[in-house]
């Protein structure tokens, strides 16, 4: 995978997804135990931001100065992305200062503009279609918790937004028995039901789109919501409540999973929107575990894309 970017989490195979898991559990287990092997010794990673963050911006920034390396973070003011500059300008000199890039845009296309023209590997820290560093750190999450990944009923409930996107990719590459329950006119693009339903057969994996989120958490494993409308879409037409109230994770539709199931938000909550105070501070609740895996899979995703080799890194 060196040198390689990371649009979306299509750009991967099944092997190389399960690679980045081991990697990153492995470097999770290294942290704790105090070791911080020097994978990206004197690599430069910048961080161009077009949206403000607090998750991908520190997960990147301590990852990177725990692998050895240096992170530079350039805000939308100091670039003025596609604005003052053009993107293919900008990804051909930033490539030339820098090891990788991580973008954090408004538009996909910015992302893919990026990495054409960038000659230095882009990561692709959030964009209004696709999520794919918020997918590794989910799947890590399932897989920490739930012993495994194959078979593993997840529900989602909430919008068919960035974060259902690439989780069902995810979840299409790794075997998880996914269910993404949107409200009507909510639901995923078409392009990616396409690509994930693609793979679902190739990996045997099962991937369901619904609009009955009782479905998606009837006997679920995992339960997991987002935010109703994702930052920068600010302005929807209708009824939130009424359009979303149904796919709230509450009590009730908790109660319909099993007993053991976790409960997963990606962050920022908005509490008693999209989950409710009870079910999020439960004790079934996994959400900072799954926000502190964002560090580890994108410390894993950077080792092996861009950093050195350790005799124990796994294969």
């Amino acid at each position: 995978m060196k040198g390689r970017d990371l649009v979306s989490i299509a750009d991967l195979t099944s092997e190389e997804l399960w690679r980045i898991l081991r990697v990153s559990r492995w470097l999770k287990t290294e942290l704790r135990a105090g070791h911080r092997p020097p994978l990206l010794k004197d690599k430069v990673v910048a961080l161009l931001f077009e949206k403000p963050s607090l998750r991908t911006r520190v997960s990147f920034d301590v990852g990177v100065t725990q692998l050895g390396g240096h992170c530079l973070y350039l805000s939308p003011s100091e670039v003025g992305l596609g604005t003052r500059e053009r993107v293919k300008d900008v990804a051909r000199v930033l490539s030339r200062y820098v090891d990788v890039l991580v973008a954090r845009t408004f538009n996909h296309e910015t992302v893919e503009a990026l990495a054409q023209y960038s000659t230095c590997p882009v990561i692709n820290g959030l964009s209004d279609k696709s999520h794919p560093c918020q997918a590794l750190a989910d799947v890590m999450t399932v897989w920490e918790h739930c012993g495994r990944l194959e078979g593993v009923k997840v529900g989602y409930l909430g919008d068919g937004n960035n974060v259902a996107h690439s989780l069902a990719l995810a979840g299409a590459l790794t075997g998880v028995n996914l269910w993404i329950a949107t409200p009507p006119g909510r639901e995923c693009s078409p392009a990616y039901l396409s690509k994930v339903q693609q793979i679902a057969v190739e990996h045997g994996s099962t991937v369901h789109f619904t609009n009955d989120p009782i479905a998606a958490a009837t006997d679920a494993d995992a339960l997991y919501t987002d935010v109703w409308v994702s930052m920068g879409q600010e302005s929807p037409t209708g009824n939130l409540n009424q359009l979303f109230g149904p796919y709230q994770l509450n009590e009730r539709l908790r109660s319909l999973a099993k007993p053991d199931c976790i409960v997963m938000h990606d962050l920022p909550a908005h509490i008693g929107e999209e989950i409710t105070e009870d079910v999020f501070e439960s004790a079934r609740s996994v959400v900072f575990d799954q926000a502190e895996n964002r560090l580890h899979a994108q410390k894993g995703l950077l080792a092996l894309i861009a950093g050195g080799d350790h005799p124990d890194l796994p294969r």
